[in-house]
């Protein structure tokens, strides 16, 4: 069966230019195309023949019970893992099974793990600025200084996650919640098209969740942003589109009213409640 990305490109060429081959070629307004993706641990399938295709610049929510392939799809796409048969491009011409990590990241496809990994002995601005795209080796490291162009990246970060009062700050003094913005703010001073949040609200009080539904939908738009929650109401409040896995496969798409009101995904999911709320 042919898939959506080949039936946008048929009959088309795509130009490769020098200093064009890491842009995202989004005119079709797709960004991400999974097809068919298939994936066994030890005979267990955590991907069956799974299929996503998520807009350029919307922000998309996956939800399902845990080992519903949620993480694995994700590991997939940023190349942390190999898939047994499938396809997963990035825009229409990046085939990113055939990319390392280190590639897909320089493609533009950020990841934040639910736990934040920031360099809590550092201040909040280092820990943005080590999160730069620059030239990391040693020696060009120890004599470096930052382009008031990279200056002002900072300070942009800053203002989006609201750290900007706190950039002196060191990391491991934050709240849990402020950790989790950092992290997303070592992310996007890269520039990624592509944002994968897993579970951003475990932890966080009622208003620090409130503050990263503003950021995260602030964000979509100008990027793409896929969300992995289990906070049904967190997710309500954010999403758009909601895409529900169940066993490594797509049970339910949809907005969230038509989600919780989809008799499959509470009898697998969410559970008679689910058709009270």
């Amino acid at each position: 069966m042919q898939g959506l990305r080949e039936t946008f490109r048929r009959d088309q060429v795509w130009p490769f230019l020098a200093g064009e081959q890491n842009k995202v070629d989004v005119s079709n307004q797709m960004i991400l195309y999974v097809e068919g993706l298939n994936l066994s641990f030890d005979g267990f399938k955590a991907l069956n023949d799974l299929n996503l295709y998520v807009k350029d610049g919307e922000l998309r929510c996956l939800i399902g019970a845990n080992g519903a392939g949620k993480t694995t799809l994700m590991d997939v796409i940023t190349g942390k893992t190999q898939c047994d048969s499938g396809t997963v491009y990035f825009g229409q011409t990046h085939n990113l099974l055939t990319k390392d990590e280190a590639d897909i990241a320089q493609l533009g496809i950020g990841r934040k793990f639910q736990k934040p990994t920031v360099f809590e002995e550092q201040t909040v601005f280092d820990n943005l600025e080590l999160s730069l795209k620059t030239d990391k080796r040693v020696i060009q490291t120890l004599f470096a200084r930052l382009s008031p162009s990279e200056i002002d990246r900072i300070d942009e970060v800053l203002a989006i996650i609201g750290l900007k009062e706190l950039r002196f700050m060191k990391a491991g003094a934050l709240s849990h919640g402020q950790k989790q913005w950092l992290e997303i703010g070592m992310l996007l001073v890269s520039d990624p098209r592509l944002l994968l949040i897993d579970e951003p609200v475990a932890g966080m009080t009622a208003q620090e969740t409130e503050r990263t539904a503003e950021l995260l939908t602030s964000l979509a738009g100008e990027r793409t942003v896929i969300v992995v929650e289990h906070d049904m109401e967190f997710v309500r409040s954010i999403a758009r589109t909601v895409t529900v896995l169940h066993q490594g496969s797509v049970l339910a798409e949809g907005t969230m009213d038509q989600i919780q009101n989809n008799k499959d995904v509470i009898e697998v999911y969410l559970g008679e409640e689910a058709a009270e709320a």
